[in-house]
């Protein structure tokens, strides 16, 4: 199978060279795809890993199994395309409180981009995001109220608890995953500041076309402008 093709293969495959790791709801999905359309980028299986948060245990190999292979990096280098990055965009990792560590451990040069929203807008769209997918019973008034009670005690647990997977944390971190400050002061407490970039969701929206020429200096790329649409997840990659 495929599954077990990737795996097995998966010690001849790369290591992404960035993470987009949040925020949620910040226009993530909209960066990561026009980077796909990029010709020096090849992007992981899926665009959400969740390595560095639920998947951790499962180890480097199964973490590898979602990129390209050291052999298509070799091919498109030396057809004339100097660069070449890969990576995925979980925005889970910015909030989680051991992604930071596990990533550092794991992939210690890796570039970081983070994708930040005005706190009330992100906050309503995850609230609607959840409605959608069936995890939220109350309005939106009645979350925010509970959100104190629903994350009591939650991030202690998975601090006292590496395997501890938390629901509540996850899903109802409403105003909590708006504290942007507390969440990059961990981030930037371990990683050099010239390896994280900062950016707004509402510049991205306005002006995608600079942010992502910002994006691609960043990772070294060349300045290339996006067509109208992109193929994300319609290309496989060997």
């Amino acid at each position: 199978s495929i599954e077990a093709y990737r795996m097995a293969t998966a010690p001849l495959r790369l290591m992404p060279d960035f993470l987009i790791i949040g925020g949620n709801r910040c226009g993530t999905a909209a960066l990561y795809e026009y980077l796909c359309g990029h010709p020096c980028f090849a992007p992981s299986l899926h665009r959400e890993v969740h390595f560095f948060e639920r998947h951790f245990e499962k180890g480097v190999n199964w973490y590898q199994k979602h990129f390209p292979s050291a052999i298509y990096k070799y091919y498109i280098t030396k057809s004339g395309r100097k660069s070449f990055v890969t990576g995925e965009a979980t925005t889970y990792y910015i909030f989680h409180p051991h992604a930071p560590r596990r990533i550092l451990a794991t992939v210690p040069k890796i570039k970081l981009i983070a994708l930040l929203r005005n706190p009330v807008d992100r906050a309503y769209a995850q609230y609607h995001q959840k409605i959608r997918r069936g995890y939220e019973p109350l309005s939106f008034e009645d979350a925010i109220d509970a959100e104190p009670e629903r994350l009591r005690g939650e991030k202690e647990k998975m601090l006292a608890n590496e395997t501890y997977n938390s629901f509540n944390y996850r899903h109802y971190s409403y105003l909590t995953r708006g504290v942007y400050v507390d969440q990059l002061t961990h981030w930037m407490n371990l990683f050099p500041k010239e390896r994280l970039l900062v950016l707004c969701s509402e510049d991205l929206r306005r002006d995608p076309s600079r942010v992502l020429q910002e994006v691609l200096q960043f990772l070294g790329l060349p300045a290339w402008e996006p067509q109208a649409q992109n193929n994300y997840g319609q290309a496989e990659y060997p």
